[in-house]
């Protein structure tokens, strides 16, 4: 898991002009966001990103979606009787093995944003694998609700995380 450190930087004001009318003061609100060993600057909630959010594929995510559907073929073609079997054969963990079973139950527009790098910002593998809601509107919900929530102690903001064009 990564750990996240964010820093955010004052409120918007007009700018100011110095005393000998040399410089003038300009206030950016932005918040630093430290993840991964990367430093990004994430624009406040309410402003418009001064340039559109690049996809950002999640490597760890898009491996884990692909496991669960590897894992969920192997049981319907009769390779493996039960979990148990497979977690053996596979030398991993079964509880671990039947949480990343459940990415298969995910809704189609969340495994889209997935492999279109388009996830929340903050979405992280432990969140996938925690309880979840077979209703891909709740999941939906449950999975774009953490922008701007206090997750992991940690203030974060983020634009959208799953593009309108990918909902059902």
């Amino acid at each position: 898991m990564t750990t996240q450190q964010n820093l955010v930087v004052g409120e918007s004001r007009r700018p100011t002009l110095s005393k000998d009318g040399r410089t003038i003061l300009v206030h950016i609100p932005i918040t630093l966001r430290h993840q991964g060993g990367r430093k990004q600057v994430v624009t406040p909630a309410d402003a418009t990103p001064w340039i559109p959010r690049a996809a950002r594929i999640d490597s760890t995510l898009v491996k884990a979606v692909v496991r669960a559907h590897r894992w969920r073929d192997m049981l319907e073609s009769g390779r493996y009787d039960t979990v148990r079997e497979m977690a053996k054969a596979e030398s991993i963990n079964e509880s671990y093995l039947s949480r990343v079973l459940r990415l298969t139950l995910l809704a189609p527009a969340i495994i889209q944003a997935i492999l279109a790098g388009h996830q929340s910002m903050d979405l992280e593998l432990d969140d996938l694998l925690g309880p979840m809601s077979l209703d891909w509107i709740q999941q939906n919900a449950q999975f774009t609700a953490k922008q701007g929530s206090d997750h992991n102690h940690s203030k974060r903001q983020s634009p959208p995380s799953i593009p309108t064009d990918l909902l059902c």
